[in-house]
């Protein structure tokens, strides 16, 4: 094998393997939620203690990353992550749950960061987005892993043994980044994140990505619950087998679409397949409270899974159609903020795309939870979908504003 291509190899394994982590605890949500007697916002800020640490810790890493050396920060999120699944696996209340969140997050934030800018770096110009799609491939086909084999593992043999495994693999990613990835030469002075901050092109990708991200936290994190709380509390009270499965759909469609999408957008430019993407995005999640409507087309019995009506085969489309949509647009988005930090501070680059994110994945949960309290889990996905149509049609006039009437052809 290839220098270059063991070097993208070991980057796409720590993605997997992060992924696999998130997708392991996301899946297993609604367990903790159950066991440990959460409700209302105490089940958004299971949510928000993961985004608050991996909030705090995008400025330092994003600094750290373009100043020093991102391959031993890396090694050192992933051994990070390692301790916080070793505690998810003896969690027995709700501070103690929130304890191994913020640590998770913390691992989460420079693994992902810091691999991604890596793969950005590494990739050449005109395959960037190609490269990011396959990158990102990787996390959905940990996601697939993630939520089937938790799902089933977790039900033949509790939390601990999940948990192992998980931190052996991140054990492994941690090694295989320190021995087959090079050592980055380019050090940047300053504190970049400033330019980036009042970058033209970047500034008009945010004022998208800023609403977006309400939308895809509220979304991505209230399927699971959704699907797996209990009917009392607008759930469809499904067990963790069905709650792998509807996520994992979601993760496969993604997974086989985005290196295709990258391509395209290498080739046709990227603004075009963010706006589409994020519009179609919150067309599917306004559709997903109505999938208990079509229950009874379907009236199954499945080994493992129990009984499947036709609310979880509306909820399995309808998750796999988000997954298409997300692929459309994440390529695309990623490409554009590597295009303008490569070379110039491309960790900070990324550090200012995680940002924006942020305080919509803090504060949207909460909101999500308060929402489903007060007016019902529907509503929670009405929110976001309005959320994503809002972010693409403000995406939209500003580009043509800022940039020209043709400039969503052009970027």
């Amino acid at each position: 094998m290839a220098r270059d291509d063991l070097q993208f190899s070991s980057l796409y394994v720590t993605r997997f393997a992060a992924s696999f982590g998130y997708m392991t605890v996301l899946t297993l949500l609604p367990d903790y939620i159950d066991a440990l007697g959460a409700t209302g916002v105490t089940v958004g800020l299971f949510i928000t203690a993961l985004e608050l640490a991996r909030t705090a810790g995008i400025v330092p890493l994003g600094w750290a990353g373009d100043r020093y050396s991102k391959r031993a920060l890396l090694v050192g999120a992933l051994l990070v992550s390692v301790v916080a699944y070793v505690l998810f696996a003896g969690v027995t209340t709700v501070q103690g749950f929130l304890i191994a969140r913020v640590l998770q997050g913390f691992g989460l934030a420079g693994a992902g960061l810091l691999s991604l800018a890596l793969v950005g770096e590494l990739a050449p110009d005109d395959g960037r987005a190609n490269r990011i799609g396959r990158y990102n491939a990787f996390r959905m086909a940990a996601g697939i892993v993630g939520t089937l084999g938790a799902g089933v593992l977790y039900t033949l043999t509790g939390f601990r043994v999940v948990f192992g495994l998980l931190a052996t693999l991140l054990f492994v990613a941690a090694v295989a980044v320190r021995l087959f990835v090079e050592g980055d030469r380019t050090r940047i002075g300053g504190f970049a994140f400033t330019d980036f901050a009042l970058n033209r092109r970047i500034l008009t990708l945010t004022s998208f990505r800023a609403q977006y991200a309400v939308a895809v936290s509220l979304v991505r994190q209230w399927v699971p619950i959704f699907v797996g709380v209990s009917a009392a509390q607008g759930g469809l009270a499904y067990g963790t087998v069905v709650v792998g499965a509807v996520l994992a759909v979601e993760k496969f469609t993604n997974m086989l679409c985005q290196p295709v999408v990258g391509q395209l957008s290498d080739r046709r430019g990227r603004a075009l397949f963010v706006f589409l993407g994020g519009g179609a995005y919150g067309l599917v999640a306004l559709a997903f409270p109505f999938a208990p409507a079509v229950a009874g087309l379907v009236d199954l019995s499945v080994p493992t899974a129990g009984r499947v009506t036709g609310a979880v085969v509306a909820a399995l489309v309808l998750n796999g159609l988000l997954g298409i949509a997300d692929a459309v647009r994440e390529p695309a988005s990623m490409a554009l903020f590597a295009d303008e930090g490569k070379g110039e501070g491309i960790a900070s680059s990324f550090g200012v795309r995680s940002l924006v994110w942020k305080p919509g994945s803090v504060l949207a949960p909460l909101a999500g939870g308060w929402v489903m309290g007060r007016f019902g889990i529907e509503w929670v996905f009405f929110l976001g979908g309005f959320a994503a149509l809002a972010g693409a049609a403000t995406f939209l006039g500003v580009l043509s504003r800022t940039h020209g009437s043709r400039a969503l052809q052009q970027w």
